[in-house]
């Protein structure tokens, strides 16, 4: 079984629902989002799979949403923002064989873990 976690060990809600992947016994592949960022396929994907708009996937209380003026753009401008700067990407992504989930808060974890 894999899972797959778009991680930042800063995150409270992204360091939860680790603590809870790993809790069940599961190995995941843990990716530093910051630091690897998702490509647009695969973030227009996620949010896709976990059932979200894409701006529902972004963090508006970053300093480059403002920055780069994103209220009213269009969802290719902001996926094309959360590559090219990967922290208005929200988080915790986590991907089971059950699903994709926005894990906030980290417990949402819990619906998609494999029994």
């Amino acid at each position: 079984m894999t899972i797959t976690i778009y991680h930042n060990a800063r995150c409270s809600n992204s360091r939860r629902a680790l603590e809870l992947i790993l809790a069940s016994g599961a190995e995941p592949h843990v990716i530093d989002y910051l630091a690897e960022p998702p490509t647009r396929a695969v973030l227009a994907d996620l949010i896709s799979r976990a059932g979200l708009s894409v701006r529902d996937a972004m963090r508006t209380k970053e300093k480059e949403y403002a920055g780069l003026g994103l209220a009213d753009a269009a969802d290719d401008a902001l996926l094309d923002a959360m590559v090219a700067h990967p922290a208005l990407i929200n988080r915790p992504f986590v991907v089971t064989p059950l699903g994709v989930r926005l894990c906030r808060p980290g417990d949402l974890v819990l619906d998609i873990l494999p029994a």
